[in-house]
């Protein structure tokens, strides 16, 4: 059973950066695609970005292309999620999420319910 495990997250001013890691605290991630999604109070969880499993293939969000990267380092067994020019609209609890199907797909962001695997969340909260 893989168990997901998020971190990084805190307050930031409006501007500010925070980089994000998922790592397993039982199992390998290598297999498997992971993504990051969010959700705010009241609003449904949005697919954020993710990542194929050897980390060749990444689709992002229009709403955080260029300021969002993914990464991963297998060897490691972390996802990391680097986002900057953080705006307080992007404040929410992220989760990382595991795919055993380890492919994506850029044509659209698949959404939580092709994940098998979640982590608790991480709170980020962006002060404007």
């Amino acid at each position: 059973q893989l168990q997901l495990v998020e971190s990084g997250g805190g307050l930031v001013q409006s501007g500010g950066s925070l980089r994000l890691t998922c790592t397993a605290s039982s199992g390998t991630l290598d297999t498997y695609a992971i993504g990051w999604f969010r959700q705010a109070p009241g609003k449904e969880r949005e697919a954020v970005v993710c990542i194929n499993n050897n980390g060749r293939l990444t689709n992002y969000g229009d709403s955080v292309r260029d300021r969002f990267f993914i990464s991963r380092d297998n060897a490691k067994n972390t996802v990391y999620l680097q986002m900057n020019s953080l705006k307080s609209e992007v404040t929410a609890v992220y989760y990382c999420a595991a795919r055993s199907d380890g492919w994506i797909t850029i044509a659209t962001m698949l959404p939580p319910d092709e994940y098998d695997y979640w982590g608790q969340g991480t709170q980020v909260t962006v002060s404007s």
